[in-house]
Parts: C-alpha cells; sequence; structure tokens
C-alpha cells in the first residue's frame, strides 16, 4: 500500500523588496495581515493545517457554531455550477461544548487567531452563544451569522431585516468582552445592504463580513429533480465575485470609518486586492480551497506583491483606493 505524506507549507517567504505593512485593523483587533479563510469552508482549520501552517493568516474563521448538535440537510448537499458552487450544509456541526473542548484549543494552541462565527434560531441563542464564549482563551473576534431563519417570527432571515438584524447584534454585543470586536456577517439577498449595515453598526457591530453566499438552485436535467436534497442552496465561488464587490463598495462608501472582510469568490491575489481597493480592510477565501487547499497563502503573496508593484506599501494606503477622486491631467 503506497503511503503519501502530506507537506505542510510554511508562512510565505519575504523577498527583498520595497518596505511593506501588511497589517490592518479590525475594530480593536490588529492581524498581521488581511487574509483569511471563509466559514464553512474549513471547519475550524485542521484540514488546511495539512497543507499550510494556519496561524501565517490573518486569521482562521470558523464554521458557524450552534448551541447543540446538528445533522444539517438531507443529502446530496453540493453541486457544481457554472463558475460557481451551491452548497446545503445545513450548519451541520458538534455544537459549542465540543468546539470550547476541541476545537477553539487545538487553535489557540497552533498560534492562529481565531474569529468564531455563531449562528442561531433565535436572538436567544446568539446571545447565549457569545456568552460562552466570552473569556474564552484564543478568542480574536465573533462573526455573527445572521443569515440564519429566525424561528419565533415565521422563517425570517435576521439578515434581511434592519431591525431583526440590529437585534441579534445588539444582543451579542451586549454579552461579549468589551475588547472582542463583533462582525455581522451580511446577505447580498436584500434591497437595500447599506440599510442593513448601518443597522447592526449602530447596534453595535464593530465591523462588517460581506458577502455570504446568494441563495440559487440548480436542477438536474437527467432526473429532472432539483440537485440539491434541500432544493435551494447558496451559491459561492467566481460568479458572485462581481456582486460582493459590489456590496463592498456602497457600504464603504456610506460607512468608510467601518472595517469590512470582503469575500465571495476570492481566488488570486488580484481578487484579494479588487476588494480592498472597494472598502475592504481584509478578505476571506473559501470555495477556492476545494480546488487547491494553499490557495489562503497564495493569495496573500500574491497580494503582497501586487500592492507592491503598485506602490502601496501598506493595506491602509489600498482600503477603498478605487474611491478617491481621479486627479485632473
Amino acid at each position: 500500500m503506497t503511503r503519501f505524506s502530506v507537506r505542510t507549507i510554511p508562512a510565505p517567504a519575504m523577498r527583498d523588496e520595497p518596505r511593506y505593512d501588511l497589517t490592518t485593523r479590525l475594530g480593536a483587533l490588529e492581524l498581521p495581515n488581511p487574509v483569511l479563510t471563509a466559514s464553512g469552508c474549513a471547519a475550524a482549520g485542521r484540514e488546511l493545517d495539512q497543507f499550510f501552517d494556519v496561524s501565517a493568516l490573518g486569521a482562521v474563521v470558523t464554521k458557524s457554531i450552534l448551541l447543540d448538535p446538528r445533522s444539517g440537510r438531507p443529502t446530496p448537499r453540493m453541486a457544481e455550477t457554472a463558475s460557481g458552487m451551491l452548497n446545503s450544509i445545513g450548519l451541520q456541526g458538534p455544537g459549542i461544548d465540543a468546539f470550547l473542548e476541541h476545537d477553539l484549543p487545538w487553535l489557540h494552541g497552533k498560534g492562529a487567531r481565531a474569529v468564531v462565527s455563531i449562528a442561531g434560531g433565535s436572538v436567544d441563542e446568539y446571545a447565549e452563544l457569545a456568552g460562552r464564549l466570552r473569556g474564552a482563551p484564543g478568542l480574536s473576534a465573533l462573526e455573527v451569522n445572521i443569515s440564519c431563519p429566525n424561528v419565533a417570527d415565521r422563517g425570517l432571515v435576521f439578515a434581511c431585516d434592519p431591525r431583526a438584524a440590529a437585534s441579534v447584534i445588539s444582543a451579542v454585543r451586549a454579552r461579549s468582552a468589551p475588547d472582542v470586536p463583533v462582525l455581522a456577517k451580511l446577505s447580498p439577498d436584500v434591497t437595500d445592504i447599506v440599510a442593513i449595515a448601518r443597522a447592526c453598526v449602530e447596534a453595535g457591530a464593530d465591523g462588517l463580513s460581506m458577502i455570504n453566499t446568494l441563495l440559487g438552485m440548480a436542477i438536474d436535467t437527467d432526473t429532472l429533480r432539483p440537485h440539491l436534497g434541500g432544493v435551494t442552496g447558496g451559491l459561492s465561488g467566481p460568479a458572485v465575485k462581481p456582486v460582493a464587490v459590489r456590496c463592498i463598495w456602497q457600504v464603504h462608501a456610506a460607512l468608510p470609518e467601518v472595517p469590512i472582510v470582503g469575500m465571495g469568490g476570492v481566488r488570486t491575489g488580484l481578487d484579494a486586492l479588487e476588494m480592498i481597493l472597494a472598502g475592504a480592510s481584509a478578505v476571506a477565501v473559501g470555495t477556492a480551497t476545494f480546488g487547491d487547499p494553499s490557495a489562503p497563502v497564495r493569495v496573500l503573496t500574491e497580494l503582497r506583491h501586487a500592492l507592491v508593484d503598485r506602490g502601496l506599501p501598506t493595506v491602509a494606503d489600498a482600503v477603498g483606493y478605487a474611491h478617491r477622486p481621479v486627479a485632473p491631467p
């Protein structure tokens, strides 16, 4: 039986180049670089750590954690589409107790900065999760996944209503440590994403993660039935990047002081740079890791070179650069 060894890729090497500074800030949290993992694509990072040192990234964003274990939605759960992927996982996971016992300590031991994504079916569930995580060693920030059905309000998605979104963020902020940033993860499936973003910030969000997947569907033309067991699913990958860039642009224009983690179709350093130019202070790599598990560190290296090549010595110099007025000739 042939055995294959897994090679660990070290942090990106720094060659002789002009001075640069990759540090960035998400509220009170300073990160050594702006590249993160996207929630849901690598659980708590163990899978990716086989291919590179996860502590080399700005942070690891965990799969969304629920209060109780959850088996998820029926199979099949994934389907390929043109330039994208549909998933209907249904937030399968072990629950907060197992996460606090196994996953967060592992990330802390690795020296990785952990941004813990939380999800719930009610405001009280979100608040309880925030309270359980308060003071947990290794917690760097909370990402509040408000794209979940509000079971107390006939299936309303929190992220689609400013008041519902604000109620979740306010409850999480009240139960979280003051020095732990709270990031609201926004859905693009809304008429006015700026209104949702503003409501979340006014409720206490220190920053925003955007965008979550778009709701989509595919039908198998052989079986004549939906591809996914759950019928609809979240569309991610290159197809959604223009939507993500548009959302980041609009929110940064309206709320220029609010840090944004941009995500949605980031495959290369230039994709990451595009989101930063639109207004993101950091970017997250998700679907790309399914085809290239080392994508996050590759994107980081490519982004560093792209910044230097364009005469942008710091990430801060690039954030929102595309909004600047064009100098007259």
